[in-house]
């Protein structure tokens, strides 16, 4: 499930003119998503063209993920993707209904999915202080070191009381299938699906640059400033006038995303808590 808050991204002029750039490239044409398109940041315009939903749908049907157990391991240090048990990655930004904060905490529990041992993350999003969203992720690496996404359990809340459990899945139930969200080793061009169950979950990203700085020496939030930031474009053929950018930090994990088309919402890491 695309999840988006908001907030002002603080980077710097320089990534901030390439984001411009991005967004002009992308306004017109289709998105090739081929498999492996090399490993340079080249201006390629399969890369920066937004989503065609007819690609989604013409391999959905065609994606089986072969997932041996035995293929994967137990701890989660992908560079982009680090999950340590105990570790809480705080997330702030604003919407129109107020300030939104999200915790995402990496829990020392585990859930076994199609025979994979997966950990357990929880997401928390808070708006003005009140809980509006409590989710459980499942993710498992394998040993090549690509993070794959096994399934949610999600609950939305008003004035404390569940609302909806709309988007949650399981790997392996109901036709529902695991997904990469993020690669051992991402090259621009890359494209995946992050998970799929037809009609609920259907959530799919793409390389766009391995530095994110553009010219500028990196990356700034209040947290702290990243060099060599991974950027992707995510999307899904359940919302095709929504696309996001989002930005991975080498040994931190995601740093920040922002909504480009269908709206203009961001959110920032604002702290890392651990213990």
């Amino acid at each position: 499930m695309v999840r988006v808050s908001v907030t002002t991204l603080a980077y710097g002029a320089a990534a901030l003119v390439l984001l411009a750039g991005l967004v002009a490239m992308g306004g017109c044409g289709t998105d090739s998503t081929k498999e492996r398109a090399g490993g340079g940041a080249e201006p390629s315009e399969k890369v920066m063209k937004p989503y065609a939903p007819e690609v989604a749908e013409e391999r959905a049907a065609d994606y089986t993920p072969k997932i041996d157990p035995s293929n994967f391991v137990k701890k989660i240090d992908n560079r982009f993707f680090p999950v340590k048990p105990g570790t809480t990655f705080v997330y702030e930004g604003k919407t129109e209904d107020g300030t939104e904060r999200t915790e995402d905490y990496v829990t020392h529990r585990t859930r076994e999915v199609l025979g994979v041992k997966c950990t357990v993350l929880r997401d928390r999003v808070f708006l003005e202080g009140e809980l509006i969203e409590d989710t459980f992720d499942w993710y498992a690496q394998d040993a090549d070191g690509n993070v794959w996404y096994f399934g949610e359990d999600t609950k939305e809340l008003e004035n404390g009381k569940v609302v909806t459990r709309e988007g949650s899945w399981e790997a392996g139930v109901d036709g529902a299938q695991p997904g990469i969200v993020m690669e051992a080793n991402p090259r621009v061009g890359d494209s995946y699906r992050q998970e799929y169950y037809s009609g609920e979950a259907e959530d799919m990203g793409e390389v766009l640059s391995l530095d994110a700085s553009g010219l500028n020496d990196s990356v700034s939030t209040p947290y702290g400033s990243f060099k060599n930031v991974l950027m992707t474009k995510d999307w899904t053929p359940l919302e095709p006038g929504v696309l996001e950018y989002k930005y991975f930090a080498p040994g931190t994990g995601l740093i920040g995303e922002e909504q480009v088309v269908g709206g203009s919402e961001r959110i920032e890491l604002v702290g890392i808590k651990t213990g």
